[in-house]
Protein backbone atom coordinates (compact mmCIF):
# COMPACT_ATOMS: atom_id res chain seq x y z
CA UNK A 1 0.00 0.00 0.00
CA UNK A 2 1.38 3.18 -0.98
CA UNK A 3 0.84 6.89 0.98
CA UNK A 4 -2.10 8.09 -0.81
CA UNK A 5 -1.32 11.37 0.28
CA UNK A 6 1.78 11.79 -1.21
CA UNK A 7 1.01 10.40 -4.27
CA UNK A 8 -2.03 12.81 -4.94
CA UNK A 9 0.34 15.67 -4.27
CA UNK A 10 2.89 13.96 -6.87
CA UNK A 11 0.53 14.12 -9.62
CA UNK A 12 -1.07 17.34 -8.97
CA UNK A 13 2.89 18.68 -9.50
CA UNK A 14 4.88 16.63 -11.62
CA UNK A 15 4.41 18.00 -15.34
CA UNK A 16 4.10 14.77 -17.00
CA UNK A 17 0.65 14.86 -15.54
CA UNK A 18 -1.94 16.87 -18.40
CA UNK A 19 -4.22 20.30 -17.04
CA UNK A 20 -7.51 18.40 -17.45
CA UNK A 21 -5.91 15.33 -14.71
CA UNK A 22 -4.67 17.77 -12.52
CA UNK A 23 -8.04 20.05 -12.86
CA UNK A 24 -10.02 16.54 -11.60
CA UNK A 25 -7.48 15.93 -8.85
CA UNK A 26 -7.99 19.48 -7.55
CA UNK A 27 -11.90 19.22 -7.72
CA UNK A 28 -11.28 16.20 -4.79
CA UNK A 29 -8.44 18.09 -2.70
CA UNK A 30 -11.34 18.22 0.19
CA UNK A 31 -12.13 14.85 -0.24
CA UNK A 32 -9.93 12.42 2.07
CA UNK A 33 -11.58 9.28 1.27
CA UNK A 34 -11.46 9.73 -2.66
CA UNK A 35 -7.89 10.55 -2.18
CA UNK A 36 -7.33 7.30 -0.88
CA UNK A 37 -8.75 5.48 -2.77
CA UNK A 38 -7.54 6.43 -5.98
CA UNK A 39 -3.91 6.48 -4.84
CA UNK A 40 -3.69 3.61 -2.28
CA UNK A 41 -2.18 1.22 -4.41
CA UNK A 42 -1.32 1.11 -8.03
CA UNK A 43 -4.45 -0.56 -10.14
CA UNK A 44 -4.07 -4.56 -10.10
CA UNK A 45 -2.77 -6.27 -13.50
CA UNK A 46 -4.03 -8.63 -12.73
CA UNK A 47 -4.44 -12.61 -14.27
CA UNK A 48 -6.40 -11.16 -17.09
CA UNK A 49 -5.04 -7.06 -17.51
CA UNK A 50 -6.70 -4.22 -15.67
CA UNK A 51 -10.22 -3.11 -14.89
CA UNK A 52 -10.95 -0.29 -13.12
CA UNK A 53 -13.27 3.23 -12.68
CA UNK A 54 -12.06 5.94 -15.02
CA UNK A 55 -10.81 8.86 -13.29
CA UNK A 56 -7.53 10.14 -12.76
CA UNK A 57 -5.43 8.13 -10.17
CA UNK A 58 -2.75 5.44 -9.77
CA UNK A 59 -5.95 3.51 -9.05
CA UNK A 60 -7.82 4.10 -11.97
CA UNK A 61 -8.36 3.86 -15.62
CA UNK A 62 -6.48 6.62 -17.32
CA UNK A 63 -4.07 7.19 -20.42
CA UNK A 64 -1.07 7.17 -17.62
CA UNK A 65 -2.08 3.19 -16.16
CA UNK A 66 -2.87 2.16 -19.43
CA UNK A 67 1.17 3.44 -20.70
CA UNK A 68 2.59 1.75 -17.46
CA UNK A 69 0.56 -1.68 -18.14
CA UNK A 70 1.48 -1.60 -21.60
CA UNK A 71 5.22 -0.88 -20.87
CA UNK A 72 5.54 -3.79 -19.20
CA UNK A 73 3.41 -5.86 -21.45
CA UNK A 74 6.24 -4.96 -24.05
CA UNK A 75 9.25 -5.33 -22.11
CA UNK A 76 7.77 -9.01 -21.57
CA UNK A 77 7.06 -9.49 -25.68
CA UNK A 78 10.50 -8.48 -26.26
CA UNK A 79 12.02 -11.91 -24.53
CA UNK A 80 9.85 -14.04 -26.55
CA UNK A 81 10.33 -15.66 -29.61
CA UNK A 82 8.01 -14.32 -32.05
CA UNK A 83 7.76 -11.11 -30.96
CA UNK A 84 7.94 -9.59 -34.24
CA UNK A 85 4.43 -10.79 -35.05
CA UNK A 86 3.38 -7.85 -33.26
CA UNK A 87 0.19 -6.95 -31.04
CA UNK A 88 -3.29 -6.76 -32.27
CA UNK A 89 -5.56 -4.24 -30.77
CA UNK A 90 -9.19 -3.99 -30.76
CA UNK A 91 -11.60 -1.50 -28.87
CA UNK A 92 -15.35 -1.02 -28.08
CA UNK A 93 -17.38 2.01 -27.19
CA UNK A 94 -16.85 2.71 -24.11
CA UNK A 95 -15.24 6.16 -22.79
CA UNK A 96 -12.03 6.37 -23.62
CA UNK A 97 -11.56 3.41 -25.27
CA UNK A 98 -10.73 4.35 -28.74
CA UNK A 99 -7.72 6.59 -26.98
CA UNK A 100 -6.68 3.62 -24.75
CA UNK A 101 -6.51 1.24 -27.84
CA UNK A 102 -3.91 4.38 -29.53
CA UNK A 103 -2.05 4.74 -26.36
CA UNK A 104 -1.34 1.43 -25.85
CA UNK A 105 -0.54 0.70 -29.97
CA UNK A 106 2.10 3.68 -29.38
CA UNK A 107 3.64 2.83 -26.42
CA UNK A 108 4.34 -0.85 -28.21
CA UNK A 109 5.68 0.75 -31.12
CA UNK A 110 7.81 3.16 -29.22
CA UNK A 111 9.95 -0.13 -28.03
CA UNK A 112 9.84 -1.45 -31.56
CA UNK A 113 6.79 -3.53 -31.67
CA UNK A 114 4.50 -3.59 -34.12
CA UNK A 115 0.81 -3.25 -33.68
CA UNK A 116 -2.33 -3.85 -36.02
CA UNK A 117 -5.23 -1.38 -34.50
CA UNK A 118 -8.95 -2.12 -35.77
CA UNK A 119 -9.60 0.91 -37.64
CA UNK A 120 -13.07 1.21 -35.01
CA UNK A 121 -14.82 -0.62 -32.67
CA UNK A 122 -15.02 -4.53 -32.72
CA UNK A 123 -16.34 -7.54 -30.75
CA UNK A 124 -13.71 -9.12 -28.62
CA UNK A 125 -14.03 -12.43 -29.82
CA UNK A 126 -12.71 -10.90 -33.19
CA UNK A 127 -9.83 -9.59 -31.89
CA UNK A 128 -8.66 -13.10 -30.47
CA UNK A 129 -9.47 -14.19 -34.39
CA UNK A 130 -7.57 -11.66 -35.87
CA UNK A 131 -4.49 -12.52 -33.75
CA UNK A 132 -4.02 -15.95 -35.05
CA UNK A 133 -5.40 -14.44 -38.66
CA UNK A 134 -2.53 -12.00 -38.63
CA UNK A 135 0.26 -14.26 -36.75
CA UNK A 136 0.52 -12.10 -33.63
CA UNK A 137 2.98 -12.71 -30.66
CA UNK A 138 -0.30 -11.04 -28.34
CA UNK A 139 -3.42 -8.81 -28.55
CA UNK A 140 -5.07 -6.40 -26.22
CA UNK A 141 -8.84 -5.21 -26.39
CA UNK A 142 -9.89 -1.98 -24.61
CA UNK A 143 -13.28 -3.38 -22.95
CA UNK A 144 -15.11 -3.51 -19.58
CA UNK A 145 -17.19 -6.06 -20.93
CA UNK A 146 -20.60 -5.28 -18.84
CA UNK A 147 -19.76 -3.53 -16.21
CA UNK A 148 -21.13 -0.17 -15.48
CA UNK A 149 -20.58 3.00 -17.59
CA UNK A 150 -17.74 4.13 -15.15
CA UNK A 151 -15.60 1.74 -15.79
CA UNK A 152 -13.19 0.41 -18.62
CA UNK A 153 -10.82 -2.45 -18.76
CA UNK A 154 -7.63 -3.58 -20.81
CA UNK A 155 -7.59 -7.46 -21.46
CA UNK A 156 -4.13 -9.00 -22.97
CA UNK A 157 -4.20 -12.31 -24.84
CA UNK A 158 -1.41 -14.47 -26.11
CA UNK A 159 -0.70 -15.87 -29.59
CA UNK A 160 -2.96 -18.80 -29.14
CA UNK A 161 -5.61 -16.27 -29.39
CA UNK A 162 -6.72 -17.29 -25.38
CA UNK A 163 -6.74 -14.46 -22.46
CA UNK A 164 -3.56 -14.94 -20.93
CA UNK A 165 -2.97 -17.88 -18.54
CA UNK A 166 -0.02 -19.48 -16.78
CA UNK A 167 3.12 -19.09 -17.39
CA UNK A 168 2.18 -15.75 -19.25
CA UNK A 169 0.07 -13.79 -17.23
CA UNK A 170 2.36 -13.77 -14.00
CA UNK A 171 5.14 -13.09 -16.02
CA UNK A 172 3.16 -10.16 -17.76
CA UNK A 173 2.44 -8.87 -14.11
CA UNK A 174 5.53 -8.97 -12.52
CA UNK A 175 6.54 -7.08 -16.03
CA UNK A 176 4.19 -4.78 -15.36
CA UNK A 177 5.19 -4.21 -11.22
CA UNK A 178 8.73 -3.40 -12.29
CA UNK A 179 7.50 -0.86 -14.17
CA UNK A 180 8.17 1.63 -10.82
CA UNK A 181 7.42 5.03 -12.20
CA UNK A 182 6.16 6.92 -15.79
CA UNK A 183 9.59 7.85 -16.72
CA UNK A 184 10.72 4.19 -17.61
CA UNK A 185 7.42 4.23 -20.29
CA UNK A 186 8.42 5.10 -23.81
CA UNK A 187 6.05 6.98 -26.10
CA UNK A 188 6.60 8.22 -29.45
CA UNK A 189 3.97 10.25 -31.82
CA UNK A 190 1.50 9.05 -34.25
CA UNK A 191 3.38 10.48 -36.99
CA UNK A 192 6.21 8.81 -35.56
CA UNK A 193 4.83 5.44 -35.45
CA UNK A 194 3.51 5.78 -39.13
CA UNK A 195 6.69 6.27 -40.27
CA UNK A 196 8.32 4.19 -38.58
CA UNK A 197 5.85 1.22 -40.48
CA UNK A 198 5.39 -0.39 -37.19
CA UNK A 199 1.74 0.91 -36.77
CA UNK A 200 -0.94 -0.55 -38.95
CA UNK A 201 -4.53 -0.23 -39.29
CA UNK A 202 -6.94 -2.93 -39.71
CA UNK A 203 -10.77 -3.54 -40.58
CA UNK A 204 -12.65 -4.83 -43.33
CA UNK A 205 -10.47 -7.74 -44.20
CA UNK A 206 -10.86 -9.25 -40.96
CA UNK A 207 -14.14 -8.75 -40.81
CA UNK A 208 -14.58 -10.80 -43.72
CA UNK A 209 -12.65 -13.66 -42.90
CA UNK A 210 -14.46 -13.73 -39.16
CA UNK A 211 -17.51 -13.70 -40.31
CA UNK A 212 -16.89 -16.35 -42.62
CA UNK A 213 -15.61 -18.37 -39.96
CA UNK A 214 -18.82 -17.82 -37.97
CA UNK A 215 -21.47 -19.35 -41.18
CA UNK A 216 -19.35 -21.96 -42.14
CA UNK A 217 -20.72 -23.22 -38.37
CA UNK A 218 -24.16 -23.85 -39.90
CA UNK A 219 -25.15 -27.46 -39.58
CA UNK A 220 -27.98 -27.18 -41.74
CA UNK A 221 -28.47 -24.28 -43.92
CA UNK A 222 -30.72 -25.61 -46.60
CA UNK A 223 -33.19 -26.03 -43.38
CA UNK A 224 -32.05 -22.41 -42.44
CA UNK A 225 -33.01 -20.68 -45.91
CA UNK A 226 -35.87 -22.30 -45.68
CA UNK A 227 -37.29 -21.32 -42.49
CA UNK A 228 -35.45 -17.87 -41.49
CA UNK A 229 -37.26 -15.89 -43.05
CA UNK A 230 -40.79 -16.92 -41.33
CA UNK A 231 -39.12 -15.61 -37.95
CA UNK A 232 -39.66 -12.18 -36.57
CA UNK A 233 -36.30 -11.14 -34.33
CA UNK A 234 -35.35 -8.68 -32.06
CA UNK A 235 -32.26 -7.30 -30.99
CA UNK A 236 -30.18 -5.10 -29.44
CA UNK A 237 -26.31 -3.99 -28.89
CA UNK A 238 -27.02 -2.51 -25.99
CA UNK A 239 -25.15 0.61 -27.52
CA UNK A 240 -21.95 -1.72 -27.57
CA UNK A 241 -20.08 -3.31 -31.15
CA UNK A 242 -22.89 -5.90 -32.25
CA UNK A 243 -24.34 -4.20 -34.30
CA UNK A 244 -22.69 -4.93 -37.42
CA UNK A 245 -21.75 -7.81 -37.25
CA UNK A 246 -25.06 -10.02 -35.66
CA UNK A 247 -27.02 -7.60 -38.10
CA UNK A 248 -24.86 -9.02 -40.82
CA UNK A 249 -24.88 -12.48 -39.95
CA UNK A 250 -28.63 -12.31 -39.73
CA UNK A 251 -28.67 -10.83 -43.08
CA UNK A 252 -26.28 -13.88 -44.42
CA UNK A 253 -28.14 -16.70 -43.11
CA UNK A 254 -31.69 -15.46 -44.32
CA UNK A 255 -33.50 -13.63 -41.21
CA UNK A 256 -35.28 -11.11 -43.21
CA UNK A 257 -37.62 -9.65 -40.18
CA UNK A 258 -34.99 -8.24 -37.99
CA UNK A 259 -35.97 -5.66 -35.80
CA UNK A 260 -32.90 -3.40 -34.12
CA UNK A 261 -34.23 -1.62 -30.79
CA UNK A 262 -32.83 2.21 -32.28
CA UNK A 263 -32.23 3.48 -29.36
CA UNK A 264 -29.29 1.13 -27.97
CA UNK A 265 -28.54 0.51 -31.96
CA UNK A 266 -25.65 3.49 -31.76
CA UNK A 267 -22.23 2.66 -29.74
CA UNK A 268 -22.36 4.79 -26.33
CA UNK A 269 -20.11 4.21 -23.64
CA UNK A 270 -22.73 6.45 -21.53
CA UNK A 271 -25.14 3.85 -21.61
CA UNK A 272 -27.49 6.20 -21.72
CA UNK A 273 -30.71 3.36 -21.97
CA UNK A 274 -28.75 0.75 -20.44
CA UNK A 275 -26.86 1.62 -17.05
CA UNK A 276 -26.35 -1.99 -16.57
CA UNK A 277 -25.38 -3.25 -20.30
CA UNK A 278 -25.15 -6.51 -19.10
CA UNK A 279 -27.52 -9.37 -20.71
CA UNK A 280 -27.42 -10.92 -17.35
CA UNK A 281 -29.08 -7.93 -15.30
CA UNK A 282 -33.28 -7.79 -15.92
CA UNK A 283 -32.80 -4.19 -15.89
CA UNK A 284 -31.21 -4.08 -19.62
CA UNK A 285 -34.14 -5.84 -21.14
CA UNK A 286 -36.64 -3.42 -20.63
CA UNK A 287 -36.60 -1.59 -24.25
CA UNK A 288 -35.75 -4.94 -26.10
CA UNK A 289 -38.62 -6.76 -24.73
CA UNK A 290 -40.80 -3.64 -25.36
CA UNK A 291 -39.69 -3.74 -29.19
CA UNK A 292 -40.40 -7.81 -29.11
CA UNK A 293 -43.79 -7.23 -27.82
CA UNK A 294 -44.64 -4.63 -30.79
CA UNK A 295 -43.70 -6.89 -33.62
CA UNK A 296 -44.82 -9.70 -31.84
CA UNK A 297 -41.09 -11.14 -32.29
CA UNK A 298 -40.36 -14.95 -31.82
CA UNK A 299 -36.68 -14.24 -30.53
CA UNK A 300 -35.42 -11.53 -28.48
CA UNK A 301 -31.23 -10.72 -28.49
CA UNK A 302 -29.10 -8.90 -26.88
CA UNK A 303 -25.32 -9.03 -26.84
CA UNK A 304 -22.94 -7.08 -23.85
CA UNK A 305 -20.66 -3.91 -25.00
CA UNK A 306 -17.67 -6.29 -26.26
CA UNK A 307 -20.00 -8.87 -28.05
CA UNK A 308 -18.94 -11.76 -25.88
CA UNK A 309 -22.21 -12.86 -23.94
CA UNK A 310 -25.38 -13.18 -25.55
CA UNK A 311 -28.59 -12.99 -23.94
CA UNK A 312 -31.96 -14.51 -25.43
CA UNK A 313 -35.55 -14.53 -24.81
CA UNK A 314 -38.20 -16.82 -26.74
CA UNK A 315 -41.51 -16.70 -26.90
CA UNK A 316 -43.87 -19.47 -25.59
CA UNK A 317 -46.83 -20.24 -28.07
CA UNK A 318 -48.89 -21.68 -25.31
CA UNK A 319 -48.69 -18.07 -23.16
CA UNK A 320 -47.91 -15.87 -25.44
CA UNK A 321 -45.50 -14.78 -22.79
CA UNK A 322 -41.63 -14.15 -23.19
CA UNK A 323 -39.42 -16.83 -21.17
CA UNK A 324 -35.50 -15.63 -20.61
CA UNK A 325 -32.81 -18.10 -20.79
CA UNK A 326 -29.87 -18.03 -18.47
CA UNK A 327 -26.32 -18.65 -19.96
CA UNK A 328 -26.42 -22.34 -18.55
CA UNK A 329 -29.73 -23.25 -20.56
CA UNK A 330 -28.65 -21.66 -23.56
CA UNK A 331 -25.32 -22.96 -23.48
CA UNK A 332 -27.12 -26.45 -22.63
CA UNK A 333 -29.76 -25.93 -25.69
CA UNK A 334 -26.79 -25.07 -28.48
CA UNK A 335 -25.06 -28.41 -26.75
CA UNK A 336 -27.69 -30.54 -27.48
CA UNK A 337 -28.61 -29.41 -30.73
CA UNK A 338 -24.85 -29.45 -32.24
CA UNK A 339 -24.15 -32.85 -30.84
CA UNK A 340 -27.47 -34.24 -31.71
CA UNK A 341 -27.15 -32.78 -35.71
CA UNK A 342 -23.63 -33.64 -35.99
CA UNK A 343 -24.44 -37.34 -34.89
CA UNK A 344 -26.70 -37.88 -37.03
CA UNK A 345 -24.94 -36.09 -40.30
CA UNK A 346 -22.06 -38.13 -39.47
CA UNK A 347 -19.42 -34.60 -38.69
CA UNK A 348 -19.27 -35.86 -35.02
CA UNK A 349 -15.53 -35.87 -34.71
CA UNK A 350 -14.05 -39.06 -33.27
CA UNK A 351 -12.71 -37.97 -29.79
CA UNK A 352 -15.66 -35.15 -29.07
CA UNK A 353 -15.02 -33.11 -26.11
CA UNK A 354 -17.74 -30.36 -24.71
CA UNK A 355 -15.69 -28.05 -22.34
CA UNK A 356 -17.37 -26.47 -19.11
CA UNK A 357 -16.69 -24.68 -16.18
CA UNK A 358 -16.79 -25.99 -12.55
CA UNK A 359 -19.82 -23.55 -11.52
CA UNK A 360 -22.17 -24.40 -14.82
CA UNK A 361 -25.13 -26.49 -14.93
CA UNK A 362 -24.37 -30.20 -14.48
CA UNK A 363 -27.14 -30.94 -16.85
CA UNK A 364 -24.77 -31.14 -19.44
CA UNK A 365 -23.24 -34.29 -17.72
CA UNK A 366 -26.15 -36.39 -19.47
CA UNK A 367 -26.45 -34.65 -22.12
CA UNK A 368 -22.30 -35.36 -22.91
CA UNK A 369 -22.93 -39.28 -21.71
CA UNK A 370 -26.02 -39.72 -23.84
CA UNK A 371 -23.60 -39.30 -27.35
CA UNK A 372 -20.46 -40.49 -26.02
CA UNK A 373 -18.78 -36.60 -25.68
CA UNK A 374 -16.27 -36.75 -22.99
CA UNK A 375 -16.72 -33.74 -20.41
CA UNK A 376 -13.65 -31.93 -19.46
CA UNK A 377 -14.31 -29.04 -16.74
CA UNK A 378 -11.81 -26.16 -16.25
CA UNK A 379 -11.76 -23.07 -13.52
CA UNK A 380 -14.24 -20.28 -13.98
CA UNK A 381 -13.53 -18.17 -16.37
CA UNK A 382 -14.18 -18.86 -20.23
CA UNK A 383 -10.04 -18.63 -20.96
CA UNK A 384 -9.14 -21.66 -19.36
CA UNK A 385 -12.06 -23.01 -22.18
CA UNK A 386 -10.32 -21.39 -24.90
CA UNK A 387 -7.01 -23.21 -23.44
CA UNK A 388 -8.05 -26.48 -23.31
CA UNK A 389 -8.86 -25.92 -27.29
CA UNK A 390 -4.91 -25.29 -28.05
CA UNK A 391 -4.25 -28.76 -25.88
CA UNK A 392 -6.88 -30.86 -27.42
CA UNK A 393 -4.54 -29.85 -31.27
CA UNK A 394 -1.69 -30.52 -29.72
CA UNK A 395 -2.35 -33.83 -27.75
CA UNK A 396 -5.05 -35.16 -29.78
CA UNK A 397 -6.38 -36.25 -26.41
CA UNK A 398 -10.16 -34.70 -27.56
CA UNK A 399 -11.78 -33.00 -30.57
CA UNK A 400 -13.11 -29.33 -29.39
CA UNK A 401 -17.01 -29.57 -30.04
CA UNK A 402 -18.65 -26.58 -27.98
CA UNK A 403 -17.72 -24.56 -24.39
CA UNK A 404 -19.83 -22.89 -22.70
CA UNK A 405 -19.97 -21.53 -18.88
CA UNK A 406 -22.74 -19.64 -16.87
CA UNK A 407 -22.21 -16.16 -17.18
CA UNK A 408 -23.72 -16.11 -21.03
CA UNK A 409 -20.60 -17.28 -22.85
CA UNK A 410 -20.33 -19.89 -25.14
CA UNK A 411 -18.17 -21.00 -28.36
CA UNK A 412 -19.17 -23.20 -31.26
CA UNK A 413 -16.27 -24.02 -33.33
CA UNK A 414 -12.41 -22.85 -32.83
CA UNK A 415 -12.05 -19.78 -34.98
CA UNK A 416 -11.85 -17.77 -31.72
CA UNK A 417 -10.88 -18.79 -28.25
CA UNK A 418 -13.23 -16.79 -26.70
CA UNK A 419 -16.67 -17.00 -26.18
CA UNK A 420 -18.67 -15.45 -28.90
CA UNK A 421 -21.68 -13.65 -28.82
CA UNK A 422 -21.90 -13.54 -32.30
CA UNK A 423 -21.59 -17.27 -33.65
CA UNK A 424 -24.15 -18.03 -30.27
CA UNK A 425 -26.59 -15.90 -32.77
CA UNK A 426 -25.57 -17.49 -35.75
CA UNK A 427 -25.99 -20.97 -33.44
CA UNK A 428 -29.09 -20.15 -31.86
CA UNK A 429 -30.82 -18.63 -34.47
CA UNK A 430 -30.05 -22.02 -36.24
CA UNK A 431 -32.07 -23.29 -33.69
CA UNK A 432 -35.24 -21.51 -33.46
CA UNK A 433 -35.19 -22.23 -37.82
CA UNK A 434 -35.16 -25.61 -36.99
CA UNK A 435 -37.96 -25.54 -33.70
CA UNK A 436 -39.70 -23.61 -36.32
CA UNK A 437 -39.52 -26.49 -39.25
CA UNK A 438 -41.16 -28.87 -36.79
CA UNK A 439 -44.05 -26.48 -35.15
CA UNK A 440 -41.86 -25.81 -31.91
CA UNK A 441 -40.51 -22.89 -30.31
CA UNK A 442 -37.20 -22.77 -28.04
CA UNK A 443 -38.81 -22.89 -25.29
CA UNK A 444 -40.62 -26.40 -26.31
CA UNK A 445 -36.83 -27.25 -26.63
CA UNK A 446 -35.44 -26.55 -23.46
CA UNK A 447 -39.02 -28.38 -21.90
CA UNK A 448 -38.01 -31.12 -23.68
CA UNK A 449 -34.34 -31.61 -22.30
CA UNK A 450 -35.42 -30.76 -18.53
CA UNK A 451 -38.12 -34.00 -19.08
CA UNK A 452 -35.06 -35.79 -20.64
CA UNK A 453 -32.03 -35.15 -18.72
CA UNK A 454 -34.06 -33.42 -14.87
CA UNK A 455 -34.98 -30.11 -14.28
CA UNK A 456 -31.45 -28.17 -12.93
CA UNK A 457 -31.44 -25.08 -11.87
CA UNK A 458 -28.56 -22.81 -11.29
CA UNK A 459 -28.07 -19.44 -9.96
CA UNK A 460 -25.99 -17.16 -8.05
CA UNK A 461 -26.00 -14.30 -5.53
CA UNK A 462 -23.54 -11.80 -6.22
CA UNK A 463 -22.12 -9.56 -3.34
CA UNK A 464 -20.52 -6.00 -3.99
CA UNK A 465 -17.45 -5.39 -1.60
CA UNK A 466 -15.91 -1.82 -2.61
CA UNK A 467 -12.14 -0.20 -1.92
CA UNK A 468 -9.86 -1.40 0.54
CA UNK A 469 -12.04 -2.10 2.73
CA UNK A 470 -14.16 -4.13 0.50
CA UNK A 471 -11.02 -6.17 -0.38
CA UNK A 472 -10.59 -6.54 3.35
CA UNK A 473 -14.26 -8.13 4.07
CA UNK A 474 -13.61 -10.59 0.88
CA UNK A 475 -10.04 -12.37 2.36
CA UNK A 476 -11.74 -12.62 5.84
CA UNK A 477 -15.15 -14.19 4.60
CA UNK A 478 -13.14 -16.45 2.18
CA UNK A 479 -11.08 -17.37 5.47
CA UNK A 480 -13.96 -17.67 7.82
CA UNK A 481 -15.67 -19.92 5.21
CA UNK A 482 -12.46 -21.92 4.82
CA UNK A 483 -12.12 -22.68 8.69
CA UNK A 484 -15.78 -23.19 9.15
CA UNK A 485 -17.07 -26.98 9.18
CA UNK A 486 -20.28 -27.33 8.25
CA UNK A 487 -22.33 -30.52 7.45
CA UNK A 488 -25.30 -29.21 5.52
CA UNK A 489 -26.49 -26.25 3.62
CA UNK A 490 -29.72 -25.53 2.84
CA UNK A 491 -30.83 -29.01 4.25
CA UNK A 492 -28.79 -30.36 1.60
CA UNK A 493 -25.78 -33.14 3.54
CA UNK A 494 -22.06 -31.79 2.46
CA UNK A 495 -20.21 -34.57 0.85
CA UNK A 496 -17.35 -33.26 0.18
CA UNK A 497 -15.43 -29.83 0.22
CA UNK A 498 -13.13 -28.71 -2.99
CA UNK A 499 -10.83 -26.05 -1.73
CA UNK A 500 -9.09 -24.88 -4.98
CA UNK A 501 -6.58 -22.72 -3.34
CA UNK A 502 -5.18 -25.81 -1.71
CA UNK A 503 -5.77 -27.68 -4.53
CA UNK A 504 -7.57 -30.59 -2.49
CA UNK A 505 -10.63 -32.36 -2.37
CA UNK A 506 -11.87 -33.68 0.90
CA UNK A 507 -14.44 -36.68 1.47
CA UNK A 508 -16.81 -36.23 4.33
CA UNK A 509 -17.53 -39.51 3.79
CA UNK A 510 -13.96 -41.04 4.66
CA UNK A 511 -12.29 -38.00 5.22
CA UNK A 512 -9.59 -38.97 2.14
CA UNK A 513 -8.04 -36.39 0.29
CA UNK A 514 -6.90 -35.81 -2.77
CA UNK A 515 -6.31 -33.15 -5.79
CA UNK A 516 -8.99 -31.35 -7.05
CA UNK A 517 -6.65 -32.10 -10.40
CA UNK A 518 -7.05 -28.28 -11.53
CA UNK A 519 -4.63 -25.44 -10.85
CA UNK A 520 -4.96 -23.55 -7.57
CA UNK A 521 -7.37 -20.98 -7.19
CA UNK A 522 -9.04 -18.91 -4.55
CA UNK A 523 -12.37 -20.89 -4.55
CA UNK A 524 -14.37 -23.38 -2.42
CA UNK A 525 -16.83 -26.25 -3.67
CA UNK A 526 -19.00 -28.04 -2.03
CA UNK A 527 -20.31 -31.35 -3.21
CA UNK A 528 -24.00 -31.88 -1.82
CA UNK A 529 -26.17 -34.72 -1.79
CA UNK A 530 -29.37 -35.05 -4.16
CA UNK A 531 -27.43 -33.78 -7.26
CA UNK A 532 -26.64 -30.57 -5.15
CA UNK A 533 -23.66 -28.20 -5.36
CA UNK A 534 -22.45 -24.64 -4.36
CA UNK A 535 -19.47 -22.63 -4.55
CA UNK A 536 -17.82 -19.31 -3.45
CA UNK A 537 -15.46 -17.36 -5.36
CA UNK A 538 -14.22 -13.48 -5.52
CA UNK A 539 -14.80 -11.95 -8.56
CA UNK A 540 -11.52 -11.60 -10.66
CA UNK A 541 -12.81 -8.40 -12.65
CA UNK A 542 -14.98 -6.62 -10.03
CA UNK A 543 -15.25 -5.47 -6.57
CA UNK A 544 -17.68 -8.37 -5.34
CA UNK A 545 -17.80 -11.92 -4.11
CA UNK A 546 -19.72 -14.61 -5.83
CA UNK A 547 -21.83 -17.56 -4.78
CA UNK A 548 -23.22 -20.22 -7.30
CA UNK A 549 -25.31 -23.07 -6.56
CA UNK A 550 -27.28 -25.73 -8.82
CA UNK A 551 -29.61 -28.39 -7.76
CA UNK A 552 -31.76 -30.81 -9.46
CA UNK A 553 -35.76 -31.24 -9.44
CA UNK A 554 -38.05 -33.84 -10.23
CA UNK A 555 -40.37 -30.98 -11.36
CA UNK A 556 -40.02 -27.20 -12.47
CA UNK A 557 -41.34 -26.24 -9.20
CA UNK A 558 -39.14 -28.94 -6.78
CA UNK A 559 -36.11 -27.74 -8.69
CA UNK A 560 -36.96 -23.79 -7.91
CA UNK A 561 -38.06 -24.76 -4.00
CA UNK A 562 -34.53 -26.63 -3.86
CA UNK A 563 -32.93 -23.90 -5.32
CA UNK A 564 -34.34 -21.20 -2.87
CA UNK A 565 -33.52 -23.27 0.14
CA UNK A 566 -29.65 -23.79 -1.17
CA UNK A 567 -29.84 -19.83 -1.80
CA UNK A 568 -30.93 -19.31 1.65
CA UNK A 569 -28.47 -21.68 3.60
CA UNK A 570 -25.70 -20.51 1.35
CA UNK A 571 -26.01 -16.91 2.76
CA UNK A 572 -26.48 -18.00 5.97
CA UNK A 573 -23.33 -19.75 5.69
CA UNK A 574 -21.49 -16.74 4.72
CA UNK A 575 -23.13 -14.55 7.00
CA UNK A 576 -24.45 -12.13 4.46
CA UNK A 577 -28.49 -13.53 5.47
Amino acid sequence: MQDAARTYQEWLSDPYFDKNTKAELLGIAEDEAEITDRFYRNLAFGTGGLRGILGAGTNRMNIYTVRKATQGLANYILTQEGWEGGVAIAYDSRIMSPEFAQEAALVLNANGIGTYRFESLRPTPELSFAIRKLHCIAGVVITASHNPREYNGYKVYWKDGVQIVPPHDRNIMDEVAKVAGFDQVKMISLEEAEQSGLYHTIGQEIDDAYISEIMALAINKDMIRKYASDLKVAYSPLHGTGNIPVRRILSELGFTQVAVEPRQAIPDGTFPTAPFPNPEDKRAWELPLKLAKEIDADIVLATDPDADRLGVYAKDAKTGEYVGFTGNTLGTLIAAYILRERTKNGTMPEKPALVTTIVSTDMVKPLAKEFHAALVETLTGFKYIGEKIGEFEQTGEYDYVFGLEESYGCLPGTHARDKDACAAVMMLCEIAAFCRSRGRTLVDALDDLYRMYGYYREDQVSVDMKGMEGEEKIRNLMGSLRGHSVDEIGGFKVLALRDYGSGVRRSYADLSETPTGLPKSNVLYYELDEGSWCAARPSGTEPKIKFYFGVRGESAADAEDRAERLRKGLLELAGLA
